[in-house]
């Protein structure tokens, strides 16, 4: 079973890997063009060019997906099977009838919640309990096709979506290898999706990033934790504007003005929301490192009664 594997961020490598480990011949990856990156905007490839540069693997990195110079270079590899994770661009129908096998996605969410390009940080901001993945059979939709096999994973509280994240990946992988087994085997299980259950993960804009302090302190929280460590949830004092990386509820039930700094505290600064006080615990101002707020406190002034916002 000759596979074409498609992919581009962190989020891919494990499954990547996995393939890899687990015998089957990867005759070529798809990824995205190296992108600048840092102060100095050089060109960095992305964590699977990365990843399949050491493996040895042959990679090719189109601009667009859709040109049919890079149909073509798909079509000359002759895939049995396509296999999809993170790679960031929607598939033609011409590639999604190459394989004889079909394509395959591994996708961020319990479908048919989440579609779309942000399932996990939708789900930490709509303050889920469970998460997990899904592979699928793709088709022109997005996100639309059978369902092969999915696996729940429960979302910790005091996890960011970084750490989501790289728990999915790994659970992901695993049930990719299932799904590629069931597949080589003849005896794949499909379920259609329900439709009428399903909802959309929009990808993320800076208004998503902008705390309103006009709403409650788990809500904000969840923001927060959804956001980090990138691109990270923002607030300001006056002028100066500061990320918000790592949080924690004090009082879930207190009212006040919202915005407006509460407390000091050894660990950072309380600011009560709509509804509770939230302790911030970890911030950067832009330009610097990320820090802790009681070493942002040694050289930014926040004082009891200073409005946020």
């Amino acid at each position: 079973m000759k596979v074409v594997f498609m992919g581009t961020s962190e989020f891919a490598v494990p499954s990547l890997t996995k393939i890899i480990e687990a015998g089957y011949p990867v005759i070529g990856v798809v990824t995205q063009p190296d992108r600048p990156s840092g102060r100095g905007k050089k060109l960095k490839p992305s964590p699977v060019k990365e990843t399949a540069t050491g493996l040895g693997l042959e990679v090719f990195q189109p601009q667009r997906i859709r040109d049919e110079d890079a149909i073509e270079v798909i079509r000359n590899w002759g895939a049995d099977l396509i296999v999809v994770v993170a790679f960031g661009q929607i598939l033609p129908p011409e590639i999604l009838d190459l394989p004889r096998l079909g394509c395959i996605n591994l996708h961020a969410s319990l479908l048919p919640h989440y579609r779309g390009a942000a399932p996990i940080q939708r789900a930490i901001m709509a303050g889920d309990k469970v998460t997990g993945v899904t592979t699928m059979f793709m088709d022109a939709g997005l996100d639309t096709g059978d369902i092969i096999l999915q696996k729940p994973v429960e979302i910790d509280e005091d996890m960011d979506c970084g750490q989501i994240s790289d728990l999915l990946a790994q659970v992901g992988a695993e049930i990719l290898i299932d799904t590629m087994a069931v597949i080589a085997s003849g005896s794949t299980p499909r379920r259609k999706q329900d439709n009428h259950r399903s909802n959309y993960a929009p990808m993320l804009t800076r208004a998503d990033e902008k705390i309103d302090w006009n709403r409650d302190a788990v809500a904000i929280r969840n923001q927060i934790r959804a956001l980090s460590p990138h691109p990270a949830a923002y607030t300001g004092l006056g002028e100066h504007q500061f990320k918000i990386y790592k949080s924690r509820v004090v009082d879930r039930d207190a009212v006040g003005t919202p915005g407006q700094v509460a407390a000091i505290t050894p660990e950072g600064f309380q600011v009560q929301t709509l509804k509770g006080i939230l302790e911030i615990l970890e911030v950067q101002r832009p330009g610097k490192k990320r820090i802790s707020s009681h070493e942002f406190l040694q050289g930014f002034r926040i004082l009891p009664g200073d409005m946020l916002g």
